[in-house]
C-alpha cells in the first residue's frame, strides 16, 4: 500500500473507533493537521523500513520490547506526544500488527469528516505544478469543492492519466484509448 492509498481505503469498524477517538483528541487540541501530517509520515516509514515492519508485523517480539523500540523511533523522529501515546495504545491493546490499517483508517477518517474529496490520480509520468493546479481546477469545476490529489506513476498508461474520485473513474489514458481503438477495429474486421 503506498501512502497514495490512505484516504481511499475502506474503514474497519476497529479502524473507525480508534479514528474517532483520536481525531476528537487532536481536534481538542488543535493538533488535527499536525496528527494528520505525522501519521502520514509513521505510514511511510513503515513501508519503506524493512525492520520497522518487522516490529509491527512480528508476532514474536514481546510487546514490551516492541512498545520500547516504538517509543524510541517515535521520539528520535520528533513525533508529538500525541501521536506517540496513540501508537503507545495501540500496542498496548496487543493491536501493533494492525497499526497500519488504523493509520490508514484515520486519515481516511479525518478527510471523511473535513469534507475533502479525495482524487486517486494515476499518470504516466509525474504531474508539474502547473498541471496539479490544472487538475484540481478542473475537479472544483465539476463539483468537487476540497480535492485532495494522491497521485501516483503507472508508466504503463503511455500517457494520459486517470482519476478515481468516490465512485466516479475518468480515464484519459493513452493506453485505454488504444484499447477501445482495438475493440473497434475488431468490430470493423
Amino acid at each position: 500500500m503506498t501512502t497514495a492509498d490512505l484516504s481511499t481505503e475502506k474503514i474497519s469498524n476497529l479502524a473507525e473507533r480508534y479514528a474517532a477517538a483520536l481525531y476528537a483528541l487532536a481536534d481538542d487540541a488543535k493538533l488535527l493537521d499536525q496528527v494528520t501530517n505525522e501519521l502520514r509520515t509513521l505510514r511511510q516509514m513503515i513501508d519503506e523500513s524493512k525492520p520497522l515492519r518487522y516490529v509491527v508485523g512480528s508476532r514474536t517480539i514481546p510487546l514490551v520490547d516492541a512498545s520500547a523500540a516504538m517509543s524510541k523511533i517515535l521520539q528520535s523522529q520528533g513525533f508529538s506526544d500525541l501521536v506517540r501515546r496513540y501508537v503507545l495504545t495501540v500496542i498496548a491493546n496487543r493491536r501493533i500488527g494492525e497499526l497500519p490499517q488504523l493509520i490508514s483508517g484515520f486519515i481516511a477518517y479525518a478527510t471523511k469528516r473535513r469534507g475533502i474529496a479525495t482524487a486517486d490520480v494515476a499518470t504516466a509520468h509525474p504531474l508539474s505544478e502547473a498541471q496539479r493546479a490544472q487538475l484540481a481546477a478542473r475537479l472544483a469545476e465539476a463539483g468537487y469543492g476540497r480535492v485532495q490529489i494522491n497521485e501516483h506513476v503507472d508508466p504503463t498508461l503511455l500517457g494520459g492519466l486517470v482519476v478515481k474520485i468516490d465512485s466516479r473513474l475518468y480515464d484519459t489514458s493513452l493506453k485505454s484509448r488504444l484499447q477501445r481503438l482495438r475493440y473497434v477495429m475488431k468490430g470493423a474486421a
